[in-house]
């Protein structure tokens, strides 16, 4: 994940929505791009080269991977560059990482968070786990949670500096994340009142499960 945080516009320029089929080829190019830039950054959380599409199809599959586009205008999207900032967001937890003492089921689960590059800095991973943080209290969760690198102190602080706390580090020498966050549902990282800089617009024709 790679976004810092930002003072949140006064209009909503961004809208959310589901993936779908048709949006795979944007959003691997999305995960590449910010696979590519954490490996510069030191960062092997994730394949240097990004996601094959066999990881990612089951998420626009399930309706757990959100896109977020940007609006030059009200329903029209900005130039052909794809979506600018994506998340999945369900109840699985690895379970390589969270054991039955953790009350897995009592969490939502964030995976896939990145911003493009060109989006860096205006806050839109922040907006998107304070919306993930909402869905989890909608849903009656207890915590928002996610693991990331094991090995980067710089991406821990990002997750701290959004109010997540680290419970544990679980060190598996095949994963290059195991660095275990959590926070509680609905709690929000923006100062209380502020609303998140996109409209909301998942539809009502997919099951409201997240």
């Amino acid at each position: 994940m790679h976004s810092n945080t930002a003072s949140p516009t006064a209009t909503r320029p961004f809208t959310l929505r589901r993936a779908t089929d048709g949006d795979l080829d944007g959003v691997l190019a999305l995960l590449a791009e910010a696979a590519g830039w954490l490996n510069r950054q030191g960062v092997r959380q994730w394949p240097a080269d990004g996601f094959p599409a066999g990881r990612i199809t089951p998420l626009i599959g399930e309706g757990v991977l959100y896109l977020l586009d940007r609006e030059d205008e009200p329903g029209g999207r900005e130039g052909e560059g794809g979506p600018v900032a994506t998340l999945a967001l369900d109840g699985h937890a690895d379970p390589e990482f969270w054991t039955r003492g953790d009350d897995p089921g009592s969490a939502l689960y964030v995976h896939k968070l990145a911003v493009a590059r060109d989006h860096a800095g205006m806050g839109l991973g922040e907006a998107l786990l304070d919306w993930a943080g909402l869905r989890a209290l909608a849903l009656g969760k207890r915590w928002l949670r996610l693991d990331c690198s094991k090995d980067n102190p710089r991406l821990q602080g990002y997750y701290r500096g959004q109010r997540f706390a680290h419970l544990r580090t679980v060190d598996l020498p095949h994963r290059a994340s195991g660095a275990l966050f959590q926070r509680p549902g609905g709690l929000r990282a923006r100062p209380s009142g502020l609303a998140l800089p996109f409209s909301d617009r998942r539809g009502s024709s997919v099951p409201e499960h997240v």
